[in-house]
C-alpha cells in the first residue's frame, strides 16, 4: 500500500527558521577571546580534551568559523516546530523522491544532536541522485530530542521514557503517517526501542546501530561465554570511561552551570567524546572537519542546552523499581515482535554479540561493518545508509 498522509488528523506545524541574534554570537566571541586556558600537558588525550588541539579548534572557532554559512546549510532544510502535549518539537521534514518512499524517523543521541544525520538525509530520501535505487527512497523525519538544540525543555522528570510516544504521536497525529520505519543511535536507540515497544503497529521495523545500555542493567543468568565476556568489557569501560554518564545523572546543575558560561568549556566536554568514541585512530579531523565538531558544539551553545540534554542521564539514574517492571513488560508485547536490523561498527563503545540483542529484539539483519564507531552517520553515511536500505526493502511491501 502507498504511505500516503491522513491529512484530516495533521495538526498544526510551523515552519521553523534558524536565526540567531548577533548579539549571541558577539558574546561568544566575546568569551571565546577571554578563555582562561590551562597549562598545556603532555598527556595527549589521556586524561581528557587534548589541551593543545582545544586551542586550535577554539582559535578557528574565533577567527575562521562561519556559523551564517553553517545556519544557511542547515536552513536549506525543511524544519518545523509543532507543539505535541506541551513539549516544542523542532524536526527535518524531507519528503524522499520515488514513488512510494516509506517514512522513516532518525533520531540523534549525545553528545550529538539533529547535525548526526545532515550526511544521511540526501541519501535516503534521493538515492537515485546517489547512484541508488529510487525504490529505496525514504521521506525522512529528524526530530531533536527534547532538552536538545531547538526542540523544548522535558516538561518533568522521567519524561526520557515517554519520548518514543511523542514520536508517535509527531508521526501520526502531525504528519499523518500511519506506518513507518525507525533508526537511532545514543539515546536515539533508547527511544527507538521505546516506539517499538508502545506502537508496534505503526513500526513497519527499527534499525539501531547498538543494543540500548540499559539492559546492561540486570543481566540474565544464562549467560553464554560471548555474552559474559561482552558484559565483562562493558563493566571495565564503565570503570575507565563512564563517570561522564554518573556525573550528568547525578550531578547535571552543578556540571551545566560550568559549561554553560564557557564556550570552550563545552567544546571540551563534548569533542572528548568524538574523539574516545569515532574510528578516528587517535586522529579527531580523519573523521570529522573543524566545522563539523563545531557546528555540533554551536548547536549546544547557541540554544544554551547542555543542562537539558543531560536530563535523559537523570532520568535513567533515578528511576525506580515500577519503572523498570513496566518497561520489561512493554518488551514482551511490543519491540521483540517488530522486526528489527543491527548495524555493529567497529570502534563504537558498545560491541555487543548478536545473541545479546536477540534477547531483547526480533534481530531480522546484523551486519559488523568494516569501519566507523559510535557517530556511525557522520563517520560513515554511505555505509549506514546501504544498511538501512538493505533491512528496510523486504518490510515496504508489508508496510
Amino acid at each position: 500500500m502507498a504511505h500516503t498522509l491522513r491529512r484530516d488528523t495533521i495538526a498544526p506545524a510551523e515552519p521553523f527558521v534558524i536565526d540567531i541574534p548577533q548579539t549571541t554570537l558577539d558574546d561568544l566571541h566575546d568569551r571565546l577571546r577571554r578563555t582562561r586556558w590551562l597549562d598545556a600537558n603532555g598527556d595527549g588525550w589521556a586524561t581528557g580534551t587534548n589541551a593543545h588541539y582545544l586551542r586550535e579548534l577554539v582559535g578557528y572557532w574565533k577567527t575562521a568559523f562561519d556559523w551564517r554559512a553553517q545556519e544557511r546549510a542547515i536552513n536549506r532544510l525543511p524544519q518545523f516546530r509543532a507543539d505535541i502535549d506541551g513539549v516544542a518539537v523542532h524536526f527535518v521534514h524531507e519528503r524522499g523522491k520515488g514513488d512510494r518512499p516509506l517514512p522513516l524517523i532518525l533520531t540523534h543521541g549525545y553528545p550529538d544532536s539533529f547535525v548526526r544525520f545532515l550526511k544521511v538525509i540526501p541519501l535516503l530520501t534521493d538515492p537515485a541522485a546517489h547512484g541508488g535505487d529510487p525504490a529505496d527512497a525514504f521521506d525522512v523525519v529528524v526530530p531533536s530530542i527534547p532538552g536538545y538544540g531547538f526542540s523544548g525543555r522535558p516538561p518533568r522528570h522521567g519524561f526520557t521514557f515517554q519520548i518514543g510516544s511523542l514520536w508517535y504521536s509527531l508521526m501520526t497525529s502531525v504528519l499523518g503517517y500511519e506506518r513507518y520505519g525507525a533508526h537511532g543511535g545514543d539515546w536515539g536507540t533508547t527511544i527507538t526501542e521505546q516506539l517499538a515497544r508502545d506502537h508496534a503497529g505503526a513500526v513497519a521495523g527499527i534499525h539501531l546501530t547498538d543494543v540500548p545500555f540499559w539492559h546492561l542493567f540486570q543481566p540474565p543468568k544464562d549467560l553464554s561465554p560471548e555474552e559474559a565476556a561482552f558484559l565483562e568489557k562493558s563493566t571495565a569501560w564503565q570503570k575507565s570511561e563512564g563517570a561522564y554518564a554518573l556525573i550528568q545523572g547525578t550531578r547535571p546543575a552543578t556540571l551545566a552551570a560550568g559549561l554553560v558560561d564557557s564556550p570552550a568549556g563545552l567544546a571540551a566536554w563534548l569533542v572528548d567524546k568524538f574523539h574516545a568514541w569515532s574510528d578516528c585512530h587517535g586522529d579527531i579531523e580523519s573523521r570529522f572537519t573543524k566545522d563539523e565538531l563545531l557546528t555540533n558544539v554551536m548547536i549546544y551553545w547557541v540554544t544554551g542546552t547542555i543542562e537539558t540534554s543531560f536530563l535523559p542521564y537523570w532520568d535513567f539514574v533515578n528511576a525506580g523499581a515500577r519503572t523498570w517492571i513496566v518497561e520489561s513488560v512493554k518488551r514482551w508485547v511490543g519491540s521483540s515482535k517488530v522486526p528489527a536490523g543491527f548495524a555493529m561498527f567497529p570502534k563504537d563503545i558498545s560491541r555487543p554479540p548478536r545473541a545479546w540483542a536477540e534477547r531483547f529484539f526480533n534481530v531480522q539483519r546484523w551486519t559488523e561493518m568494516p569501519a566507523g564507531g559510535h557517530f556511525a552517520a557522520m563517520e560513515e553515511p554511505e555505509r549506514l545508509v546501504d544498511d538501512i536500505r538493505a533491512f528496510f526493502r523486504p518490510l515496504r511491501s508489508t508496510s
